[in-house]
């Protein structure tokens, strides 16, 4: 965190090296949350550079209250949820399995992408808050706190959302 404030402190400065360091050290989580959110690769990634740029434009007023990684990730989760408003969720064409390269034996890797394929499958048929509260908890490693905060419920429902989406995931993988 505090690596985090003095890079906030150069940004602030002028300094495009630090906010290239801020960006490269949490694209790569922001985006795979984000397309965790809205099963969409493409919007992903506009959405995690929208979220970039509007920090770059409030960068001279941006105070750092909590941490950076939870700042940002609530900015994802704000616009994909908003994108979510705008747009019908579609599921990615190409799975995380199809996009890895890797030296592992061919079968092991048909295996893990039918299981990534049941996965995928599985959380596009629960409720969108239910999917929004596993991913954020254990993706983008919230707390119930901040994920009822963000979805603007009690940490009660917060926990219930994530307990029924885990159950709901259960059912729907045993099912089939």
């Amino acid at each position: 965190m505090l690596e985090d404030k003095l890079l906030i402190l150069r940004c602030k400065c002028g300094s495009k090296a630090a906010f290239q360091c801020i960006y490269e050290k949490y694209e790569g989580d922001l985006r795979t949350l984000a397309a965790n959110l809205i099963f969409d690769k493409t919007a992903a990634e506009d959405i995690v550079h929208d979220v970039f740029v509007s920090l770059l434009q409030i960068m001279k007023d941006f105070e750092l209250r909590s941490s950076l990684p939870g700042y940002l990730r609530t900015c994802v989760a704000n616009k994909a949820r908003n994108y979510r408003k705008k747009k019908q969720p579609r599921i990615l064409a190409k799975s995380e399995a199809e996009q890895l390269v890797s030296n592992e034996d061919p079968i092991q890797l048909v295996e893990q992408s039918e299981a990534l394929q049941k996965l995928n499958f599985a959380m596009d048929r629960l409720p969108y808050e239910q999917r929004e509260a596993i991913v954020l908890y254990l993706h983008g490693q919230m707390k119930f706190k901040a994920i009822a905060k963000l979805q603007q419920v009690s940490i009660k429902t917060a926990h219930c959302r994530y307990r029924a989406g885990l159950d709901g995931l259960r059912s729907i993988l045993n099912g089939e």
